[in-house]
This record gives structure tokens, C-alpha cells and sequence, in this order.
């Protein structure tokens, strides 16, 4: 089953690429992409940006006037403030509920299509071949335990493909991790300057011969 087989593959990839990247940070970009779409949360967060500028610009000219020699103009500009800074909360507690729910959709459908295939896959398709090993090659329980739990003895089960795709990915994101640690330390010790680097040739000498004098 070689469509089978890219699934599982693929399926695991999203696993571990989520859990290297993190699920709020995933969230969150996804986030940004939907508010930046034509859709009724951009329109929303739209207004809520608008509403912000809003109440930016009142604030600066009720900061830039005096309440005593403008006091008219600064009662104006104040209620103009409070009312702006009311709807702009609103408006944010509003954005910020649609977010939750978002998120609440965006992790439900993340776990369903990664960690509920993970369950559902390896169950209905115990029974199947993934694929056969060459006849006579290997001992008796290698082929057992790449047959385990339910496949023919001489094949590959689908839960042995899910471990091996599991294990190979695993090692290459830790090794590619790794790799990229030892990277970013190397450069950081690099950028440290080195003690004494920026003295002037001779500055010992001269300072040895101030001394004898």
C-alpha cells in the first residue's frame, strides 16, 4: 500500500514538525494569516485596528493640550477619549474571544487529523501488509515482530512502518537541532571580542620601562 505508507509518513512529519515548532506558535500564525484574509474576522480586526489609531491620535492632541488654558477643548478631547478607549475595549474583548475560539476549532482539527489518524490508522489497517520482506532473509521473529500485531508473518505491519517513519524523524529533527545549536554557539563565542585585543602594540613595554624609571 504505497499511498499508505506516504501517509503514515506524512502524518508523523506533521507530528513532529508541530512539536518542534510549538502548537501556540502554529496557532498563532495561523491566526494572523485567517485576520489577513477576506473573512469576517479580518473584517472585525480591521475595525479593531481603526479604532486603535483612533484613540492614539486623541490621546497625543489631549496630552499636547493644557486643561487649564484649553479647558473646553480638553473636556472635548477627554470624553472623545474615554469613549474611543470604552469601544476600543470592547472591541478587543470581542477579538480576543474570537481568537479563543479559534484556537479551540484550529487544535481540534489539528488533533484529530494528526493524533486521531495516529489511533485510527494502525487499528483499522492492523491486519494489512505495508509491504513484504524478501523471502528467507530474515530469522523467524525478525519477520514476527515486523509483522507485529496483526499483519502476515513476512510483511511489514503498519504499526512497524509508524515506528520506523517515528524513529528516523525523531533522530533527523535532534540531529538537525543539534546542528544548529552548535552553530549559533560558535558564532556567539566568535562575536565575543577577545581580552587585550584592542590594546596598542608595545603599551607593556612602555609601561615596564615607566616603572624601572
Amino acid at each position: 500500500m504505497p499511498s499508505l505508507l506516504v501517509l503514515i509518513f506524512v502524518i508523523e512529519l506533521a507530528v513532529q514538525l508541530i512539536n518542534s515548532i510549538g502548537a501556540a506558535t502554529i496557532n498563532t500564525l495561523v491566526w494572523r494569516i485567517a485576520t489577513s484574509l477576506p473573512f469576517p474576522i479580518s473584517k472585525q480586526f480591521a475595525e479593531q485596528r481603526t479604532k486603535q489609531k483612533e484613540y492614539l491620535a486623541v490621546r497625543r492632541e489631549l496630552t499636547a493640550t493644557s486643561s487649564q488654558d484649553q479647558f473646553a477643548k480638553w473636556a472635548k478631547l477627554r470624553r472623545q477619549h474615554d469613549k474611543l478607549f470604552e469601544d476600543l475595549e470592547k472591541k478587543k474583548s470581542a477579538l480576543d474571544a474570537s481568537q479563543a475560539t479559534f484556537d479551540r476549532y484550529l487544535t481540534t482539527a489539528r488533533l484529530i487529523s494528526t493524533r486521531g489518524l495516529q489511533w485510527f490508522l494502525p487499528f483499522w489497517y492492523g491486519r494489512e501488509p505495508m509491504f513484504w520482506l524478501p523471502y528467507g532473509w530474515f530469522p523467524y521473529y525478525v519477520e514476527w515482530f515486523a509483522s507485529f500485531p496483526k499483519a502476515p508473518i513476512g510483511s511489514v505491519s503498519i504499526v512497524v512502518w509508524q515506528w520506523a517513519c517515528t524513529g528516523m524523524l525523531t533522530l533527523i529533527f535532534e540531529t538537525v537541532t543539534a546542528i544548529v545549536g552548535l552553530a549559533a554557539a560558535s558564532r556567539q563565542k566568535q562575536a565575543v571580542p577577545v581580552a587585550g585585543a584592542g590594546k596598542r602594540p608595545g603599551a607593556t613595554a612602555s609601561s615596564g620601562e615607566k616603572k624601572e624609571l
